[in-house]
């Protein structure tokens, strides 16, 4: 179910924002060209050696990759002719180098009305940061998002990135959004996603608390009010507990864990709000007393909103995880197997996304060339000049870094 399959979407994008926003397009069945110079490699790349890392293989599937000199003039000339056809160009850069390689919005406007152009940046396109680097810590850090999950003094911090994928995901909303005006009006738009914007939009219920009562809601308040918990078992592991607010599952639980009394010492809903750290040191206590998959039993049995805390590994052997297909399989003709997880949205039940494997550096040059039109001997041209390289004649090309 390819429901963007007439979409063309170029991307000039490194690292996440920008590559995976195109990838979310992609797994919708948009055609995507990344576009890399042969200069600076999307250092995702080469990030664990290579060519074909871990990291760019989970931002880049279901493209085709043009590696093209877009800052020579023939090089740009190429670029100008790809974007004629385009519908759709993500970008992420810092502010300013847009137009330094002819691809601000009016320019792209005389080019081509319809062109859907996107622009993600660290901190938007003007003010007192606008020319700062930004990766992803900075955007938590700068957004209050990192102060709501970092306590202490430890300097390193958990977690997959956070500000690059939320910038990602709110690109592709975006972008869409313009699509489905451009369908009634005719005309692009320029949309814009600053990761600062990104990350404090997604802080919606902390910042509605923040307004509703004057203060900032504590390290706990969100897991307190919605009684939530992640207990650890006799055998080590561990289970994730949300009775949320109706007391029917409090009283389940009570139930599954034979705890009577706890119903007298916190007869409401603001009595387990306000008594949060005592009920989740009794219940280390009660859960620390048998394996996990005995308690995962009791209170399946007892209708309590529970389930085990998986480790990644184990996704694939999850009983739902494998009757709703989420991971597929593609294959590289050059590197191999590449396993991701199918794209979360269904289409009268088809969530298949795997179309292309992540593409090789310049696997598609050619092949994107001729499509567009441009003749061989112009094609010989670019690539003598390496202004265009193709991996099965470059040196690049295979399992080499």
């Amino acid at each position: 179910m390819k429901v963007l399959q007439r979409i063309r979407v170029i991307e000039i994008g490194r690292f996440i924002t920008a590559p995976l926003a195109a990838q979310l397009l992609g797994e919708l069945g948009a055609e995507v060209i990344k576009i890399e110079s042969p200069k600076v490699v999307d250092p995702f790349r080469t990030f664990d050696g290579g060519m074909y890392a871990g990291h760019f293989q989970s931002h880049n599937r279901n493209k085709r990759s043009l590696v093209l000199d877009f800052t020579t003039p023939e090089g740009r000339q190429v670029l100008q002719e790809l974007l004629l056809d385009a519908d759709v160009l993500l970008l992420n850069m810092r502010p300013g180098s847009e137009s330094k390689l002819g691809l601000d919005a009016g320019h792209l406007h005389r080019l081509n009305p319809r062109l859907v152009h996107c622009s993600i940046t660290g901190f938007g396109a003007d003010g007192p940061y606008a020319h700062r680097p930004a990766f992803d810590n900075v955007g938590q850090a700068l957004s209050g998002w990192m102060s709501m999950f970092h306590r202490g003094t430890d300097s390193r911090v958990p977690g997959p990135p956070v500000s690059d994928t939320i910038s990602g995901i709110y690109a592709c909303i975006g972008i869409l959004g313009a699509l489905v005006e451009r369908a009634s009006t005719g005309r692009g738009r320029k949309v814009e996603v600053s990761m600062l914007e990104a990350m404090i939009a997604l802080a919606t219920e902390p910042l509605g608390q923040l307004s509703a009562y004057g203060s900032t809601p504590e390290f706990f308040s969100r897991a307190s009010k919605s009684q939530s918990y992640l207990v650890t078992c006799k055998c080590g592991r561990r289970i994730g507990l949300h009775l949320s607010s109706p007391d029917k599952f409090w009283q389940s639980l009570l139930a599954a864990i034979e705890r009577p009394d706890l119903a007298q010492a916190y007869p409401d809903r603001q009595s387990r709000v306000h008594g949060y750290d005592a009920i989740a040191a009794e219940l280390s206590a009660v859960f620390a007393s048998a394996d996990r998959d005995t308690w995962m039993a009791r209170l399946e049995q007892h209708d309590v909103p529970a389930a085990p805390e998986l480790r990644l590994d184990e996704l694939e052997s999850d009983a739902q995880v494998r009757h709703l297909d989420i991971f597929y399989q593609l294959d590289h003709p050059d590197y191999g197997p590449v396993r991701a997880a199918n794209r979360a949205i269904r289409y009268d039940g088809d969530n298949a996304s795997g179309f292309r494997a992540p593409p090789a550096f310049g696997e598609h040059s050619v092949e994107i060339l001729r499509e567009a039109g441009i003749a061989e001997a112009r094609i010989e041209q670019l690539l003598a000049s390496r202004a265009v390289v193709d991996h099965h004649r470059s040196e690049c090309g295979g399992t080499q870094g």
